[in-house]
């Protein structure tokens, strides 16, 4: 047998729906056995019904209103890490929901929330921490300007952290939007001809944005977010004549921008958004004689106002161990290289200084 359908509203109770996106997290708000549906039906005189990941509530007006506060707060207790049994569930009723129910704290009160305690970026799916000093900083930097630069090697979560921080501030209702862009620039190689419409062309250059993002939201939510825009991955050609407003944009891999699409994504800059751009000078895929649009960019906005910068070392890794001591390898192979002589450019490619005359120094 199906599920009962939902009863139908009726001048006199009336219904009303609530959405809820993770259905591990209703699970436990509706507790075994529903017991805390019960709880609530029988202390607020409602009848509150259950479809997929919809909660239908039925009854008069006000208590379908009182009813809607308790179950939302609940919930987003359970959003927060915290659990919810009986005890909860009477307190809520018995307080309202303020007590359980904290607005999320905006920007500038989350820094401070920082200094005298932990870091916590809480996401849908996990409770992210920055684990070096390094990244500490850096998270700090992302909440207190409205534009930040995150420049070091790979490994060190510039962009992982980025994305935990768009999805706190979406979560928490301070963006209506985010916004991931790459620039579409293959690593050295050429790819030639690829199949499919333009999502599926560009769907593998952008696929380290859609693994950090599957890791902070469930994926049926993920998914409808991006049905709705509310979450967007594009490259970095898209994004010229758009104004980006109220929302939390990131642009990865930024080596890879030219001069030109640097200046061009910068200027996308709308009312109420933040926008984060992370890269690693290190690994430059342009074209020979091609200038890095981010190391023109960290030399030209140093000292503007409003804009951070935050530099990551190989102290700062958290993959494997090993990425650390090869980040460390190729620094060293660098400085000896340079110590002999030898001009080497973004790309390791090497040519002995030649002293005035013509001869080689």
């Amino acid at each position: 047998m199906g599920q009962p359908p939902l009863p139908r509203a009726t001048a006199t109770t009336g219904e009303t729906l609530i959405e809820f996106p993770d259905n591990r997290l209703l699970i436990d708000l509706c507790g075994p056995h529903d017991r805390h549906l019960a709880r609530i039906e029988g202390s607020l005189n409602v009848h509150v019904l259950r479809r997929g990941n919809l909660l239908a509530v039925v009854g008069e007006p006000e208590a379908q209103k009182d009813a809607e506060q308790v179950l939302r707060a609940l919930y987003a207790r359970l959003e927060q890490g915290r659990p919810v049994g009986l005890p909860e569930v009477d307190a809520a009723l018995r307080m309202g929901p303020d007590p359980i129910f904290e607005r999320p704290a905006s920007p500038s009160e989350q820094l401070e929330m920082f200094q005298s305690g932990p870091i916590e970026l809480r996401t849908r799916k996990k409770t992210i921490e920055p684990r070096t000093d390094g990244q500490k900083a850096y998270v700090r930097s992302l909440f207190a300007n409205e534009m930040a630069f995150g420049i070091g090697p790979a490994g060190t979560g510039k962009t992982y952290l980025a994305v935990a921080v768009g999805v706190t501030m979406l979560i928490g209702g301070h963006v209506d939007k985010i916004i991931l862009s790459r620039p579409a620039v293959e690593a050295g190689e050429r790819l030639g001809f690829l199949p499919g419409d333009m999502k599926e062309k560009v769907d593998p250059y952008m696929q380290p944005l859609y693994d950090a993002l599957n890791d902070f939201l469930p994926g049926k939510q993920m998914q409808k977010l991006m049905e709705e825009k509310r979450i967007e991955i594009a490259p970095l050609a898209f994004m010229r004549g758009r104004t980006l407003s109220n929302a939390f944009v990131v642009l990865d891999e930024a080596q890879n921008a030219t001069t030109m699409q640097m200046k061009m994504f910068l200027t996308r800059l709308g009312e109420g958004s933040r926008m984060v751009i992370t890269g690693d000078r290190s690994q430059i895929d342009l074209p020979r004689g091609v200038t890095s649009g981010l190391m023109d960019a960290e030399r030209i906005l140093k000292d503007i106002k409003g804009i951070s910068f935050s530099y990551f070392t190989s102290k700062d890794v958290v993959r494997h161990n090993l990425v650390a001591r090869i980040i460390d390898a190729y620094d060293t192979d660098s400085a000896e290289a340079l110590a002999r002589g030898e001009v080497r450019d973004e790309r390791g490619q090497s040519n002995p200084r030649r002293a005035p005359g013509g001869s080689f120094a």
